[in-house]
C-alpha cells in the first residue's frame, strides 16, 4: 500500500537512484568531452632555442661584438644547420600560424629522398618486393560431430552421428620472375579419421603431396618490360624527390645570397644616414651661431634643426632595417635570434661589369633547370604508363603446367617397410618418395576483358592525353625559362648601369654640398640650398649602395635561372653514408651477379629511362662570367663624367673624397 501511495504522489517525475554509500566527491565525472590538451612528447630543444638572449632593439642596442661573416661562411653554416630547408616565406609576421603548420611543417628536409625511396607503397623497395619469393603456410585441426539424415534400416553401414577428426597442413613457396612467369612449389598433408566404417580398410589415413606449377602469361603480363614498369615508376619517383630536394636547397641558397646583400645594403644605408645626420648637425650649428649673431633668422635655425632630426629618424629607420635583415639572416642560417653578436658582412659586392654568353647560358638553363628536369621525369612516367595501358588491352592468356607427386599411408612417416596403402603400418612419405603415384595437368587459362573493353581503352586514352598534356607543359616551361633568363640578364645590365649613375650622383652631390656649405659660411647663399644639397647627397649615397647590392643579387639571379647557382657557390649534393652492412650486402650481390650467367631478354627488356648526369660535352658546368673590360677590374666602377666637369680631377675615382667611403670603413652601430 505504501508503494502504491508513493507511486501516485511521484507520478511520472524522473528521479535519481539512491546508493547506500555515496561520498559525493564525483572524481570520475568529466563535464566536457573536448578540451585543449598537450601530447606527452619529450624532445630536446636546440641550443639556438634554449640559449637565446634578449633581442637587440633601438632602445637597447647592446651587443658583445660584431661578427664579420663572409658569404661562403653564411652558406656553409646554413647548410650545416638545415635538416629542414628554410626559406624567407616560412614564418611571416602576418601569417605565423600558417607559417608553422603549413610551410615549416611541410617543408623539404634532408630525409625526404630516403623517405620516398623507402615508401612501402610506391618506393623502389616496394616495387622490388613484387619479385621476392613468398612462403605461406596454414595448419588447421577440425573435429566434426553432426547427425546424418539416414534411416536405421541401413544395418549400421552409415552412422547416425558422423564424427571426424581432420588435420591439414598446407605450405607453399612461390616466386614471380621478371618475365611474368609464376613458379610455385606446394606441399599438402591431410590426416583423416572418421566413423564411416563401410568400405574403409583403415580407421584413419594420411595423405601428402608435393606439386610444382608454372603459370606463364602469353599475352597480358608477358615480358620484362611490362613487369618492370612499376619498378621504373618507383625509380622515377625517387629521382623526382631528389630534384625537389635540390630545388629547395637552391632556393635557400638564393635567399641567403639576397639576404646577405640586403644586410650589406642596410649597413651602408645606416652609414649614409649617420653621415647625413652629422652634416645636418654641423649645418644646424652654423645656423644657430648666425642666429645668435643676428645674421640668420630663427625660422632658418628651426629649419636646420628640423633637418637634423629628420636625418636622426633616418638613422633609426636604417638601424631597424638592419636588425630585420640580420634577423632574417639568422633564421636562414639556423642560428638563435640573439647570441650577443651582430652579423656584419665582410665580403664586398661585385663592381666590375659581368657578362654571360647568351647562347651558352641559354643551353645550360634548358639542360640544368631543376623544374624542367622534374617535368621530363613526368613525361617519362607518362610514357611508361602509356605502354602499360596499351599492354593491358590484351586478353589474359596463361599457359599452366602442374606436376604432382603424392602418397597415402596408415602413418605419416616411418621406416621404409615396402608396404603399400592400404596395408596397416604403411606410411605416406614412403609412398610419396617411391614415385608410384604421379599426376600432371597442362592447359590454357583464358580470361579476356569484358566485351568492348571499355575500361581498358578508356585507360589507354587517358594515358595518351596525360602524355600530351605533360609534353605541352614542358614546351611552355622551356619558353618560360627562356623569358626568365632574358629578364635576369636584362636586370643584370640595368642594375650595373644604375650603380654607375648613382655613383656619379653621389660624387657630384659631394662637391655640391662642400660648395654650398662654403658659400653659406660666407653668406653668399641661403640655408635652403645647403639643406637641399645635403638631402640629395644622402639620397644619392643610399641609392648607390642599394643599386650595388641589387647588382650582386642580379648576378646570383642569372646563375639561379640558368641552373648553376649551387655550382657557383661550390655546393654539391651527394648521398650520405650507409651502414656498413649495406655495403657488405651490396658486395655479396655483386659477387652473385658476376658468378651468374647473363640472360638477354631481347625486345621485351625495358629501355633506358635516364641519360645519367650532365656531361661536360653537353654543357660547361662551370662557366666563368666574362668581364666586359679588363681595365674595369682596376676600378670599382666605370665613371663617365659630364662634359662640363671632365676636366676636374677631383671627381675621378681614387682622388675624390668619396673614394674614402668606397673603401668600406668599419661600421659603427652606436647611435
Amino acid at each position: 500500500m505504501a508503494l502504491i501511495l508513493s507511486a501516485i504522489v511521484s507520478g511520472c517525475t524522473p528521479s535519481r537512484p539512491h546508493y547506500l554509500r555515496e561520498p559525493g566527491e564525483l572524481r570520475t565525472y568529466v563535464d566536457s568531452q573536448i578540451q585543449i590538451e598537450y601530447p606527452d612528447v619529450q624532445t630536446e630543444s636546440l641550443d639556438e632555442v634554449t640559449k637565446t638572449k634578449s633581442p637587440i632593439t633601438l632602445s637597447k642596442p647592446d651587443f658583445d661584438k660584431p661578427w664579420d661573416l663572409t658569404l661562403q661562411e653564411a652558406v656553409q653554416t646554413a647548410l650545416r644547420n638545415s635538416k629542414v630547408i628554410r626559406n624567407l616565406g616560412s614564418v611571416t609576421p602576418f601569417g605565423f600560424a600558417d607559417g608553422l603548420s603549413g610551410r615549416t611543417a611541410g617543408a623539404t628536409t634532408v630525409y625526404d629522398p630516403a623517405i620516398f625511396e623507402t615508401d612501402p607503397r610506391s618506393g623502389v623497395l616496394a616495387a622490388l618486393a613484387e619479385f621476392d619469393a613468398q612462403f605461406t603456410t596454414s595448419m588447421f585441426w577440425q573435429k566434426s560431430d553432426r547427425p546424418q539424415n539416414v534411416s536405421t534400416s541401413e544395418f549400421g553401414f552409415v552412422p547416425f552421428n558422423y564424427q571426424q577428426d581432420q588435420g591439414q597442413i598446407d605450405m607453399s613457396l612461390s616466386k614471380k620472375a621478371a618475365t611474368g612467369t609464376q613458379f610455385s612449389l606446394r606441399n599438402q598433408t591431410i590426416y583423416d579419421q572418421n566413423n564411416r566404417g563401410f568400405g574403409r580398410a583403415l580407421p584413419s589415413d594420411w595423405y601428402t603431396a608435393i606439386e610444382g606449377e608454372v603459370n606463364h602469361p602469353l599475352l597480358r603480363g608477358n615480358g620484362t618490360m611490362v613487369n618492370r614498369i612499376p619498378l621504373l615508376l618507383a625509380r622515377i619517383n625517387t629521382d623526382v624527390s631528389v630534384a625537389m630536394f635540390e630545388s629547395a636547397v637552391r632556393n635557400m641558397v638564393l635567399d641567403i645570397e639576397n639576404t646577405y646583400w640586403d644586410l650589406y645594403t642596410a649597413y651602408r644605408n645606416l652609414e649614409a644616414a649617420k653621415i647625413a645626420r652629422d652634416s645636418a648637425q654641423v649645418t644646424w650649428k652654423i645656423a644657430y651661431e648666425k642666429m645668435v649673431g643676428g645674421i640668420e633668422t630663427a625660422q632658418a635655425e628651426a629649419q636646420a634643426q628640423e633637418q637634423y632630426f629628420f636625418f636622426q629618424a633616418q638613422v633609426e629607420t636604417a638601424w631597424n632595417d638592419l636588425l630585420k635583415a640580420e634577423q632574417s639572416m639568422r633564421w636562414l642560417m639556423g642560428l638563435s635570434p640573439t647570441d650577443g653578436r651582430v652579423i656584419r658582412p665582410s665580403d664586398e659586392p661585385a663592381q666590375a661589369k659581368v657578362v654571360f654568353d647568351w647562347q651558352q647560358s641559354h643551353e645550360e638553363a634548358l639542360i640544368r633547370s631543376v623544374e624542367l628536369r622534374q617535368q621530363k621525369w613526368s613525361i617519362k612516367r607518362r610514357e611508361l604508363e602509356l605502354k602499360l595501358a596499351r599492354h593491358n588491352t590484351l586478353p589474359q592468356v596463361n599457359l599452366v603446367a602442374m606436376y604432382r607427386w603424392l602418397g597415402y599411408g596408415d602413418q605419416l612417416i616411418g621406416s621404409r617397410n615396402g608396404l603399400d596403402f592400404v596395408a596397416p603400418d604403411s606410411n605416406a612419405v614412403e609412398g610419396l618418395t617411391s614415385g608410384n603415384y604421379q599426376e600432371f595437368r597442362v592447359g590454357i587459362d583464358i580470361r579476356p576483358p569484358k566485351f568492348g573493353a571499355r575500361a581498358e581503352f578508356a585507360a589507354l586514352r587517358n594515358a595518351e592525353l596525360n602524355l600530351k598534356r605533360d609534353v605541352a607543359r614542358l614546351e611552355d616551361m622551356e619558353l618560360n625559362t627562356s623569358h626568365l633568363l632574358t629578364t635576369a640578364m636584362k636586370g643584370l645590365d640595368y642594375t650595373h648601369r644604375q650603380a654607375q649613375l648613382h655613383y656619379n650622383r653621389w660624387a657630384i652631390s659631394k662637391k655640391e654640398v662642400d660648395s654650398a656649405v662654403a658659400l653659406y659660411r660666407g653668406g653668399k647663399t641661403t640655408l635652403d640650398q645647403v639643406l637641399q644639397s645635403q638631402r640629395r647627397h644622402a639620397q644619392a649615397q643610399t641609392d648607390y649602395y642599394r643599386a650595388l647590392g641589387s647588382y650582386s643579387k642580379a648576378i646570383a639571379d642569372v646563375h639561379y635561372r640558368k641552373g648553376s647557382l649551387l655550382n657557383y657557390n661550390d655546393i654539391h649534393l651527394s648521398e650520405g653514408q650507409w651502414p656498413d652492412k649495406a655495403y657488405d650486402d651490396a658486395m655479396e650481390r655483386a659477387r652473385q651477379r658476376d658468378a651468374g650467367r647473363y640472360m638477354d631478354y631481347g625486345f621485351t627488356r625495358p629501355g633506358v629511362i635516364s641519360s645519367g648526369v650532365a656531361s661536360e660535352e653537353d654543357v660547361n658546368l662551370n662557366p666563368q662570367p666574362q668581364i666586359a673590360d679588363p681595365d674595369v677590374q682596376e676600378k670599382p666602377l666605370e665613371q663617365p663624367q659630364p662634359a662640363e666637369v671632365q676636366s676636374e680631377p677631383e671627381l675621378e675615382v681614387g682622388e675624390s673624397d668619396v673614394d674614402v667611403v668606397l673603401n668600406l670603413p668599419d661600421y659603427s652601430l652606436d647611435l
